[in-house]
């Protein structure tokens, strides 16, 4: 009996040792196969991070693109508030012309113009959007690009008021959508002449230094205002500015309630035009980029309004809230350009500066050059955006002249808002007066004096 319980105790024991090797062995092979999945998985499995940045600097983009987009009623009622009560139909229908139909033809061929490969201008592309790759969505790109075409569109709206056909204006704002903003935007951010950094390249064997407009304040508003100035010089004076002895007449805006209104909806758009121009905002190399631009923003838009109302003030005796509204929009155009690269206290200058030259440039255009701007869109745009892209030059951090990086950035500055004025303002007189000897820009003298709501819209904004 002993032998048969001591047998049975040995057979036991082989049993359990042979279950513990089994278990052992079962571990070490599930342990091996957790590893191998997991590799396999970390191989397979998306970069979680890479995706949430992209769609963070999408939202971000998109954001921005919107509050841009806000910036077309802004538009519309600062130059409805600067013009007579018979006219704010047309001003507001043009407003609406310059983003619907400029939208279409960005969309079209402007923006293959302006992105595309290419030396002069690049490559139509007519819809298709796959010749260009990004690190961003390429049809939110073409969004945030188009809002900024609508911009230097609309600009022109302003200085041509109560007295240019209707038809006309949808003409030669297919010009301003496929040509002229196209082709000096591809020279710049389509990595054309003007901003190209390769050793060798003209800008950088020039002045050892490239053109730098990171939000637009040459390539946006100041086309739009050398565009502006051509157009209101061609198109000829309102009835009734000067009188015979040459001398000028005010005509007052009919609103600057709603000219106010609009200066604050475009100062708050303004939030989404410079600090959108990141594009980016997944890191906090990006937050404090996005932050800084903000703040020198802000700066420039307060010192510009409040200079403008010193200068209004020492110089009229009143201060003018017509001059102070575009004081702020002076210091916003200014700052555009160089918003990255300034520190709080030059943007506070810059806009000062732009602020306090505005008032000057309004009188010397409206008495000198005997040009009728209704709203001051060719001082406000094309005088303080080529100011503040020159001005970026002194007060740069990183290259300016005034942090003793020397004169080539200022050359490359003053240069390109240079080149790019006469391109536009060149571009703008042709075709201006093409139109006005084919078809003529102007509407009969009847019309202008009566308005152009009712004969050109069949409807008045106020009944």
């Amino acid at each position: 009996m002993e032998t048969i319980y001591k047998k049975r105790g040995r057979i036991g024991l082989w049993i359990a040792i042979a279950l513990l090797l089994l278990t052992f062995v079962s571990n070490e092979m599930l342990a091996q196969d957790t590893v191998i999945a997991v590799e396999a998985s970390a191989e397979d499995a998306p970069d979680t991070v890479g995706e949430l940045a992209m769609g963070l600097n999408t939202v971000w983009m998109l954001l921005a693109a919107m509050l841009v987009f806000f910036m077309q009623p802004g538009f519309a009622l600062v130059e409805a508030g600067f013009t007579r009560v018979k006219n704010t139909a047309n001003i507001l229908m043009k407003n609406f012309m310059d983003f619907t139909l400029g939208s279409l033809l960005y969309w079209f061929i402007g923006f293959g113009l302006m992105f595309g490969a290419g030396g002069f201008v690049g490559m139509p592309h007519f819809f298709d959007l796959s010749f260009m790759e990004s690190d961003l969505p390429i049809e939110g790109f073409l969004v945030f690009q188009t809002v900024f075409c609508a911009t230097a569109a609309t600009i022109v709206s302003g200085a041509m008021a109560e007295r240019t056909k209707f038809s006309m204006y949808i003409v030669y704002t297919i010009f301003i959508s496929v040509v002229i903003y196209p082709i000096s935007g591809h020279w710049t951010w389509g990595g054309g002449w003007l901003m190209n950094g390769e050793e060798g390249s003209f800008m950088m064997d020039l002045f050892g230094t490239t053109f730098h407009d990171f939000a637009g304040s040459t390539i946006v508003h100041s086309v739009g205002g050398w565009v502006a100035l051509v157009g209101a010089a061609i198109l000829g004076p309102r009835i009734g500015k000067y009188g015979k002895d040459g001398k000028s007449k005010a005509i007052p805006g009919h609103n600057l309630t709603l000219a106010a209104l609009g200066v604050f909806i475009l100062w708050f758009g303004w939030f989404g035009f410079n600090p959108g121009s990141q594009l980016a905002a997944a890191t906090e190399a990006d937050a404090n980029a996005i932050s800084h631009v903000f703040l020198t923003t802000n700066l420039a838009a307060c010192a510009g309004g409040f200079f403008a109302v010193l200068v209004s003030w020492l110089k009229y005796g009143k201060p003018s809230l017509s001059l102070t509204l575009n004081g702020v929009l002076a210091g916003l155009v200014g700052i555009t350009a160089g918003c990255d690269a300034v520190s709080p206290t030059g943007a506070v200058a810059i806009g000062a500066i732009c602020g306090a030259v505005m008032i000057f440039a309004v009188d010397f255009i409206d008495r000198v050059l005997k040009i009728d701007d209704p709203v001051g869109a060719s001082s406000v745009h094309g005088v303080c955006g080529l100011l503040g892209t020159v001005l970026t030059g002194l007060f740069s951090i990183s290259e300016g002249v005034f942090y003793g990086h020397g004169f080539g950035f200022l050359g490359a500055q003053t240069f390109g808002a240079v080149v790019v004025g006469l391109w536009a303002a060149g571009a703008g007189f042709v075709i201006f007066k093409a139109i006005d000897m084919i078809h003529g820009l102007r509407v009969p003298a009847r019309i202008e004096e009566e308005g152009l709501d009712i004969y050109e819209h069949g409807e008045s904004s106020y009944n």
